[in-house]
C-alpha cells in the first residue's frame, strides 16, 4: 500500500514521492503485486482498492497536485469552515501529532479483515512534534498494526537532510553566537532527528523498515516489496474463553534459520456489563501499568508547573474530553501516576467525576496537580467512562527545570486561557486552593489546554515571574510582529487580555518577554494557538 500524508508532504517533498511511487509502479511493480492508496490531508481517505492494474496505479499517483498538499506552516484545518468536525472535537485537530498516528491505527484496524501480511509505505516528511504528543496513542497504533498482520515502511520524502551551517536561502540568517558555537546546527540537527524518531519507531515495532536519510525513494518501496516475497502466517486460536481481559503470553518456536516475527500474547476480550465493583477497580489500575494503552476516548491533556519554593513545584494537570464522546449522566473514573526516570512512582492520582447531564456541544474540562522537585518524569493518565467502559490513555515525557540553576530568567509555564469561573474548593481541597496559581480571589482561570480560541474570546496571557522584571506580550502571524503591548512591572504574576475580534482566523504565536535587570537575566517564553471563526462555547 501507498499511503501520502498530505499533512506533513510540502510541495517539493509531494513531487519526490509521486516521482519514486510512479517509477516503481513503471519498471519494478509486478504481476504478483497488488497495491492500494490511501491519502491523509484532514482525515483518512482511500483512493483506490487494492489491485494488480499498473495503469489505474500510476493515473491515481499521477493525479495528485498542489493543491493536495497542506501547507505544514499553519494549521491543518480549515479555519473559515469547520462544520467537517463536529464542534466541539475541531480544536483536537489542532497542534497535535496524535490524529496522524490514529488515521494509522484506522487503516490497521481497516485492513485487519485481509489474512495476507500488508506492507504499508509511509510517505512523510518526518512527524514533527509540538510537545504534547501522547506516547500511549503510538503505542495503540503499532499493536493495532501487529494484530493486523501490517508492517510501516516510513519513507522520508525530504531524502538526504543536509544543510549549510547558517541555514539554507529559506529563512534569514541566525542571529547570535550559535552558528559559531555549534549550538544552531545541533538544534536544527535535534529537530530533524524527532521528526525522524516516529517513524524509525513505527518501523521498527511492526516489522518494517525506516528508509531515512536516502535521495532514492523507490527503495523503500522496495524493500517493503522484497519483505512479503514469501512467508507463512500461522494461526493460533486459544482455548481459553474467559473474557477477562488479561494478558496471555505465547511463544513461537522454530529451526534456526527462520525468520519469526510473532506477539509475545495477546489481551483477552472483556465484557464490561458483567463485571463487578472490584474487577471494575482492578482493570484500571491494570490498564495504568500495562503497555497494551487504550485510545478509545479521546482526550487532551496540558501539563504546566509552578514554583511554589526553590526545590519544590506545583504542576497542574488539565484533561479535556470531547462532550459528543460522553453520554448524558455518566460518570468518570482518573486514574494517573508520575514515575521519575528510575522507574519509581513519586505521586499519584484517582479521582471520580460524575456528570448529570448532557455536554452537547462542550467539553469536558477536568483538572488535578501534583507537587514535583525538578527533574526528569514520565506522566500516564487514564479516563474511563463507565457507562460503556470506553478508556483514553495519554502518556507523555515531563521535565520541571530548576528555574534558578537557569541563566534564564525565572519564569513559570505560560497559560493561555479565555474565562475566570467562581470557584470554591470542597473543605478537604482548601489547601489545594491557596497553593493552585490559577485560583485567586474566589475564581478560576481556565486553561484552554488545546490553546484554541474563536473570535468572540478573550485571550488571558498568564504567567508567574519569580524575580522583579518588566514584561511585555507579542503577537506573531509567522515571522510578523502584529502586536505588542505596554510594558508591566511585575513581582511575580502576570496577566495580559486581549479580545481576538480584531484577529482574523489563522495561526498565531504569543511570546512572553521578560527582563530581569536586577539579576542581569531574561526569558523568551512562546505558546502557539489558533484563531477559529464561530461561536465559543464553554467546557
Amino acid at each position: 500500500m501507498l499511503f501520502f500524508d498530505f499533512s506533513s508532504l510540502p510541495i517539493a517533498d509531494q513531487i519526490r514521492s509521486q516521482e519514486a511511487a510512479a517509477k516503481f509502479l513503471a519498471t519494478q511493480m509486478t504481476a504478483a503485486d497488488a497495491l492500494a492508496i490511501y491519502t491523509f490531508g484532514t482525515k483518512l481517505k482511500k483512493v483506490m482498492d487494492f489491485t494488480d492494474d499498473r495503469a489505474a496505479l500510476l493515473a491515481a499517483v499521477q493525479s495528485f497536485g498542489a493543491l493536495d498538499t497542506l501547507d505544514t506552516t499553519t494549521t491543518e484545518v480549515d479555519l473559515e469552515d469547520t462544520e467537517s468536525f463536529q464542534l466541539d472535537e475541531t480544536e483536537f485537530a489542532i497542534f497535535n501529532t496524535d490524529r496522524k498516528l490514529a488515521a494509522l491505527e484506522d487503516l490497521a484496524k481497516e485492513l485487519g479483515e485481509i489474512p495476507e501480511k500488508k506492507a504499508v509505505i509511509y510517505f512523510a516528511s518526518g512527524v514533527s512534534k509540538t510537545g504534547v504528543e501522547n506516547q500511549s496513542q503510538l503505542a495503540s497504533t503499532t499493536n493495532a498494526a501487529v494484530r493486523a498482520s501490517l508492517s510501516f515502511y516510513p519513507v522520508d520524502a525530504r531524502g538526504l537532510l543536509a544543510s549549510a551551517p547558517a541555514g539554507d536561502a529559506s529563512a534569514a540568517s541566525p542571529r547570535g553566537s550559535g552558528v559559531f558555537s555549534g549550538q544552531t546546527q545541533r538544534q536544527r540537527r535535534d529537530r530533524e532527528t524527532g521528526s525522524q524518531e516516529t517513524l524509525f519507531s513505527l518501523a521498527n515495532d511492526t516489522g518494517g523498515r525506516a528508509l531515512l536519510d536516502s535521495n532514492d525513494l523507490a527503495l523503500g518501496i522496495r524493500q517493503a516489496q522484497k519483505d512479503v516475497e514469501s512467508y507463512y502466517i500461522l494461526g493460533y486460536y486459544s482455548t481459553n474463553e474467559a473474557k477477562d481481559g488479561r494478558f496471555r503470553k505465547i511463544k513461537v518456536e522454530g529451526p534456526l534459520k527462520m525468520k519469526l516475527a510473532y506477539r509475545p500474547g495477546y489481551y483477552a476480550d472483556k465484557v464490561w456489563a458483567k463485571l463487578n465493583e472490584d474487577e471494575r477497580e482492578k482493570q484500571l489500575a491494570d490498564a495504568l501499568q500495562l503497555g497494551n494503552p487504550v485510545t478509545d476516548l479521546p482526550m487532551a491533556v496540558q501539563l504546566l508547573y509552578f514554583r511554589t519554593t526553590p526545590k519544590a513545584y506545583f504542576v497542574p494537570v488539565s484533561i479535556k474530553i470531547p462532550g459528543s464522546s460522553l453520554p448524558p449522566q455518566t460518570e468518570l473514573d482518573f486514574i494517573g501516576s508520575v514515575k521519575d526516570l528510575k522507574g519509581r512512582t513519586v505521586s499519584t492520582l484517582r479521582d471520580t467525576l460524575k456528570l448529570k447531564a448532557e455536554l452537547g456541544g462542550r467539553s469536558l474540562l477536568y483538572d488535578a496537580g501534583f507537587s514535583l522537585a525538578p527533574g526528569e518524569y514520565r506522566v500516564k493518565i487514564l479516563a474511563r467512562e463507565n457507562t460503556n467502559g470506553t478508556m483514553g490513555t495519554f502518556e507523555t515525557k515531563l521535565v520541571v527545570p530548576n528555574l534558578d540553576a537557569s541563566p534564564a530568567a525565572p519564569v513559570s509555564s505560560l497559560v493561555l486561557a479565555s474565562q475566570r469561573e467562581p470557584f470554591t474548593a470542597p473543605k478537604k481541597e482548601r489547601k489545594l486552593q491557596e497553593l493552585h496559581p490559577l485560583v485567586a480571589n474566589g475564581r478560576k482561570l481556565l486553561p484552554a489546554v488545546t490553546n484554541v480560541f474563536r473570535r468572540g474570546q478573550t485571550l488571558r496571557v498568564f504567567a508567574e515571574v519569580y524575580a522583579p522584571a518588566t514584561a511585555t506580550l507579542a503577537l506573531y502571524s509567522g515571522s510578523r510582529k502584529i502586536y505588542e503591548s505596554p510594558a508591566k512591572q511585575t513581582q511575580k504574576v502576570l496577566e495580559f487580555v486581549l479580545p481576538l475580534a480584531r484577529l482574523a482566523p489563522g495561526e498565531y504565536t504569543a511570546q512572553l518577554n521578560v527582563i530581569a535587570s536586577a539579576i542581569q537575566r531574561f526569558a523568551f517564553v512562546r505558546e502557539r494557538f489558533v484563531v477559529l471563526a464561530g461561536t465559543p462555547t464553554s467546557p
